[in-house]
């Protein structure tokens, strides 16, 4: 952002909108790139109308240069919380200046007694840290996150890659929510770069049980390429503009989301339909948390069950492991102290909880990741802020080990390729999504003639080599809007939304590189 100057009559109305409260705050919304869902909204504030202060950055810079961002946060974060009536279904994004903090204006719990004046719980709440000047101490500033953390609110590190937020900042403040910058969203479609370092930032989440979010998507194809990376939500012109009024999305935004996910769930997870971690929901009883232990007790003795979910209005307030119950009752007089006292004191508000629209082997591979005496816990799904049930781990271990049979038979044997019943699903899949995409057949001229010379195993290393060539080259061009599979024998296939440029580079690279690995094929003739 360039220096601003400041004049007197900018002083004079900044100090003005201070004191009217004269600020206007947009709404947008953060939607979920797997079901379309609207999951959050993002505050977005702005000066006054046909203002020099109408800019949020112009806005901002004055403040600082007043020594009055301290002030001006404190005006936008009440605004916000004043107009933000919908909190009972999603989540609430503020923007926060890090270093707000060195303020010695700064007031501790001044968003707490906002919120509590409003009905409106911590939980509900992302701190989205704006980070426009570097953190020049992380120790003290992490002693304030972790400050802010305790108190129930989440973390957002926003524009991810850009400027100061550098993989330090995101150690240090180990956010729930990673955003991404929109300067790697752009045209990140025809982008091979681009997709590589978004593809990082997803792949770190993911390790870190942290959620990706795509800031500033303003096209379809944009949009698209980002499903297809897996990032998780996503947000910008092209999904909504922002608003003061709180809006449904456009059924077009809606039918593009529906249909990508369809095509690349077919695409990559090669499923007869995707299976989604919902399918495995057990019904089981719930109890809000001001029940006595001894009631919650009898029910899970007499279900036989290991927990029970404690749910007020929709929403989870943890996980009641009878373990824990046990312990709580074991202790000295326990039984007599816990037993007519509110299971709230027992609750684990910290279990795993996933998605309605997770995957199953995602959550299966994340649970087994978990420490010893957790590892077979049950597991929480929600949908949306809402809880929707319980899934135990030998449900979901049994149904990973059948999958992974199943899909086993499914591939071509000599390749391990997807065959033809997979083949079969993603053609068809593409012609219903009706999306414009790229075909590639790719076989053997005169397979049969060395085979008959070299014989049927040198012609099988062929095979493999040809997949190998075929698989590397997706990697270098279109690695994440790309299915390759094995028809049989020396014919392969190949489906591409990539670039037609890239596809072109990729079909050249594929021709040279499989001359120059077949010269060895053909240097040690079968003796006859």
């Amino acid at each position: 952002m360039e220096p601003v100057t400041i004049n007197q009559s900018m002083v004079l109305e900044f100090n003005k909108v201070l004191e009217e409260g004269r600020v206007t705050t947009l709404f947008q919304p953060i939607v979920d790139m797997k079901s379309g869902r609207i999951y959050a909204f993002e505050a977005l504030s702005r000066g006054p109308e046909n203002s020099l202060l109408n800019s949020p950055l112009v806005l901002l810079s004055v403040a600082k240069l007043l020594n009055k961002t301290w002030e001006l946060e404190q005006l936008l974060r009440v605004k916000a919380i004043e107009q933000a009536t919908f909190t009972d279904k999603y989540k609430l994004f503020l923007n926060v200046d890090p270093n707000v903090i060195k303020d010695s204006k700064f007031k501790s719990g001044f968003t707490k007694e906002r919120l509590k004046a409003y009905g409106v719980s911590p939980d509900d709440i992302v701190l989205e840290l704006t980070e426009r000047t570097a953190i020049e101490s992380y120790q003290d500033f992490k002693i304030i996150l972790d400050h802010y953390k305790d108190q129930g609110y989440h973390i957002a590190l926003d524009d991810a890659g850009a400027g100061y937020s550098g993989l330090k900042t995101l150690y240090e403040v180990y956010p729930k929510f990673l955003k991404i910058d929109m300067d790697f969203i752009r045209h990140i479609e025809r982008d091979k770069f681009k997709q590589a370092i978004v593809k990082s930032f997803v792949e770190i989440a993911r390790l870190a049980d942290m959620k990706t979010i795509a800031e500033g998507v303003e096209t379809m194809d944009e949009l698209k390429t980002l499903i297809g990376m897996g990032v998780d939500y996503g947000q910008g012109y092209y999904i909504q503009r922002p608003s003061q009024e709180i809006k449904p999305l456009s059924p077009n935004v809606l039918n593009v989301i529906e249909r990508e996910n369809k095509l690349i769930h077919q695409v990559v997870n090669y499923s007869e339909e995707y299976h989604f971690i919902h399918h495995l929901i057990k019904e089981r009883c719930q109890f809000p948390s001001d029940t006595r232990c001894r009631d919650v007790f009898e029910c899970m003795n007499l279900s036989q069950l290991k927990s029970i979910p404690i749910v007020e209005n929709k929403r989870l307030i943890g996980l009641v492991f009878l373990r824990e119950i046990n312990k709580a009752f074991a202790k000295q007089f326990g039984y007599s102290v816990y037993s007519h006292r509110p299971i709230d004191l027992i609750v684990n508000k910290s279990p795993m909880v996933v998605d309605y629209y997770d995957s199953i082997l995602e959550v299966a591979n994340k649970a087994l990741k978990r420490d010893a005496e957790s590892l077979y816990d049950d597991i929480v799904v929600l949908k949306g802020h809402d809880y929707a049930g319980i899934i135990t781990m030998s449900d979901l271990l049994d149904y990973a080990i059948n999958y992974e049979k199943n899909h086993a038979r499914e591939l071509n044997p000599l390749t391990g390729l997807p065959g033809n019943p997979i083949i079969n699903r993603v053609m068809t899949s593409l012609l219903e999504t009706e999306r414009s995409s790229c075909v590639i057949y790719a076989d053997l001229n005169n397979f049969k003639v060395y085979n008959d010379v070299y014989g049927f195993e040198r012609g099988n290393q062929v095979l493999k080599m040809t997949s190998e060539v075929l698989q590397k080259a997706i990697d270098r061009y279109m690695p994440y809007s790309s299915f390759l599979g094995h028809i049989g024998g020396d014919d392969f296939i190949v489906v591409s939304s990539g670039e037609p440029t890239l596809i072109q580079a990729f079909c050249e690279e594929v021709i040279v590189s499989f001359d120059e690995r077949m010269k060895s094929f053909l240097l040690l003739r079968r003796l006859y």
